[in-house]
């Protein structure tokens, strides 16, 4: 038996493993093989992902060189709306690929190219430059990045079986934990120092991880799929758009995952609140990362092994487990000593960023298996651009924090998780047969 066979029998059981669902049979042949190089794939760019974070990585290194704030402001938009936004107009693209690997891998090894860029950047400029240089790269990585998440979910449906998708992605996610939690630990036990030069060879080894990811995942065997719905950009956006008019289940999946971005959002109004009270936030690096690593680590794996049997259960719990994560950030900003602030955020960050986790595996396994390989891309690519639009104006909450206090924003969030709960509850059980 190969490595790759004992790994997989490893997750699935050898009676679960071996039971194919939802793609053609010569994918289903080669299980052991393309979730092996999901796997790794996955937990290569997750831990790309981890080394590279707009929200502490690179927000704070551009801290540390001096760059203007307007443009630290710029990070986490950019690449979360930059990575959404185009995908309902690159779905048509990626539609006329028959094999559509070749997509993730090329944009995987882009991402890589700009986060290599990153950690040249902020060794030869400071200040704006250095700002400017960090913004603009991430702008092309985030184009990279939205060609990589309407293209992998399509690959997904039609290389792994409906019963192993959130297990494979859950796996991945732990794996990319550890590591970036072991960075974590390191900064925080000063096993290495908190300097520009660590942060830009965290960023070249996070570069190599998406070239590693880039070539694995190049090996899957991806049965050609249909490429009906392939050409202009605009005609497939605009056909496209009939689905959410005629799906009701998709408009509620849509609204679900709009209302669970407060997930996301919320991490740097927590470091915010930190940062007021103690104003230390530079020297909190590591606690918060350690919070957020550790998070990932103690739940991803339960939260796919979760997704598998009910991803709509996994989009209910997560976005109330967030909401009480919120709700206890707002009670402790007026309960808690300032000298302990950072220390007690770091733990809501923790309960917040299992949440997110949650959201994250929950919202990527539900869309995939409620659509089937004439629809599946559309969905993804519908439902991020949508996301993607309600991001950009995620600005107005940074308004609202400076008008009424960052509070209440996390206020504002945690409703936001209690709304996301009701609508998910009317969602369909898509694991089930028939479904």
């Amino acid at each position: 038996m190969s490595l790759q066979e004992s790994a997989y029998d490893a997750l699935f059981g050898d009676d679960e493993g071996r039971v194919c669902k939802d793609i053609p049979e010569s994918a289903c042949n080669a299980q052991p093989e393309n979730v092996s190089a999901h796997l790794v794939s996955l937990a290569a760019t997750k831990t790309g992902d981890g080394l590279a974070d707009p929200k502490l990585i690179l927000a704070w290194v551009l801290n540390a060189l001096g760059a203007p704030a307007y443009l630290i402001g710029l990070l986490v938009p950019i690449r979360e709306a930059g990575a959404l936004v185009p995908q309902l107009f690159a779905a048509g693209a990626i539609r006329s690929l028959p094999v559509r690997k070749w997509a993730w891998a090329i944009a995987s090894l882009v991402q890589g190219l700009c986060v290599g860029g990153m950690g040249a950047a902020v060794l030869i400029f400071d200040g704006t430059e250095a700002g400017w240089a960090i913004v603009g790269l991430l702008t092309v990585f985030a184009l990279a990045r939205s060609v990589a998440s309407v293209s992998y979910k399509d690959v997904l449906g039609k290389t792994v079986s409906k019963s192993k998708r959130g297990t494979t992605t859950g796996t991945a996610d732990t794996v990319a934990a550890i590591a970036v939690l072991a960075f974590g630990l390191a900064l925080t036990f000063n096993i290495i120092e908190r300097s520009v030069e660590v942060v830009s060879a965290a960023l070249f080894l996070g570069a190599a991880c998406w070239i590693v990811a880039s070539v694995v995942f190049s090996t899957l065997k991806e049965v050609p799929g249909a490429t009906e719905g392939g050409g202009n950009a605009f005609q497939t956006a605009r056909d496209q758009f009939s689905l959410l008019r005629e799906d009701g289940q998709l408009q509620r999946f849509i609204a679900t995952r709009g209302l669970l971005i407060a997930t996301g959002l919320a991490p740097p109004y927590l470091v915010t609140i930190a940062a007021q009270s103690s104003g230390t936030v530079l020297t909190q690096l590591g606690p918060f990362i350690v919070a957020s690593g550790l998070a990932s680590a103690v739940s991803s794996f339960f939260w796919g092994r979760l997704s598998d049997r009910s991803s709509r259960r996994v989009l209910i719990y997560s976005a109330l487990m967030g909401a009480a994560a919120l709700a206890v950030a707002v009670l402790v900003t007026f309960t808690v000593p300032a000298s302990l602030m950072a220390y007690v955020m770091s733990a809501v960050l923790f309960m917040l960023m299992i949440a997110y986790k949650g959201v994250r595996l929950g919202r990527s396994t539900h869309i995939v298996d409620m659509g089937d390989q004439d629809t599946r891309a559309a969905y993804t690519a519908l439902s991020n651009t949508a996301v993607g639009a309600l991001l950009l104006g995620a600005a107005g909450f940074g308004a609202l924090a400076s008008l009424a206090g960052t509070w209440v924003v996390i206020a504002v969030f945690a409703g936001m998780c209690v709304a996301a709960a009701v609508v998910a509850r009317g969602l369909d059980e898509v694991q089930q047969d028939g479904a």
